[in-house]
């Protein structure tokens, strides 16, 4: 690989993740109602609450969401069933299965390195 693809590839995500991501969508866009309202909100949530910053890590995560309502789907399992009585719950679970960096961790480190800096200069 040329550095130029290199580098392209570093900022947009292989082609790769690109085409199972997309595959994974239409997967949830194709589930019958009343999966489809659901996993579109918890698919919306999940990219704004994950903040996962690897791409094999988001794929996986929509891949297993994916797979999660076509089975309910397929096996009548009800929407409350699936995600209990707190919604925001089951999502943020969801989401915390999957670790990886995300991008309040490098937030997280700026705030701790600052204060620790102010702190310092307190001291002086």
């Amino acid at each position: 690989m040329n550095m130029a693809a290199k580098w392209i590839e570093a900022l947009t995500g292989s082609l790769e993740q690109k085409k199972q991501y997309k595959q994974a969508k239409a997967r949830l866009d194709a589930l019958p109602e009343p999966y489809l309202t659901a996993a579109s909100g918890v698919s919306r949530y999940l990219m704004y609450y994950g903040g996962v910053t690897d791409g094999d890590t988001i794929v996986q995560m929509f891949v297993d969401l994916a797979d999660l309502w076509e089975r309910a789907a397929a096996d009548g399992t009800t929407v409350g069933e699936i995600v209990g009585d707190d919604p925001v719950e089951f999502a943020e679970t969801f989401a915390q299965a999957y670790g990886g960096a995300r991008w309040i961790d490098k937030e997280r480190a700026r705030l701790i390195k600052a204060i620790g800096e102010a702190q310092r200069g307190e001291r002086s």
